[in-house]
C-alpha cells in the first residue's frame, strides 16, 4: 500500500514538474468615450501601484491603441484586480472596462 502511495505521489509530482509554470495573464484597460482620463491615471495609481508616469503612459495607451496592459499576473489574482476595478469604476458612475489576456 505504501509503495502505491508513494507511486502515485511521484507520478502526480512529475505531471506538474512537466507542465511548468501556470500561465500568467496581463489585465488590460480598454478605453471608452466616457471614463475620463484622469480617473483611469488615478485608478492606475491605486490598484496597479503605478507612478504618476507610467499610470499616464498606460492610459495614453489604452487611449490610442484602445487598450493597455495594466500588469503581469496569476490567474486569480487578475480576476481580483478586475473586479476591484470595475467595481470602483461602477461606483463612481464610469463604464470602465479591464479583462484580462494569457500574457
Amino acid at each position: 500500500m505504501k509503495n502505491e502511495v508513494n507511486k502515485e505521489y511521484t507520478t502526480n509530482l512529475e505531471a506538474l514538474t512537466e507542465t511548468g509554470e501556470p500561465p500568467l495573464y496581463a489585465v488590460v484597460v480598454h478605453n471608452d468615450d466616457f471614463t475620463p482620463m484622469e480617473f483611469v491615471v488615478g485608478i492606475l495609481e491605486k490598484f496597479f501601484f503605478m507612478d504618476r508616469q507610467q499610470a499616464a503612459q498606460t492610459m495614453l495607451e489604452a487611449h490610442t491603441n484602445g487598450k493597455a496592459a495594466c500588469g503581469i499576473f496569476s490567474k486569480d489574482y487578475a480576476e481580483s484586480k478586475i473586479v476591484q476595478v470595475i467595481e470602483y469604476a461602477h461606483t463612481h458612475e464610469h463604464p470602465l472596462h479591464c479583462s484580462m489576456e494569457v500574457a
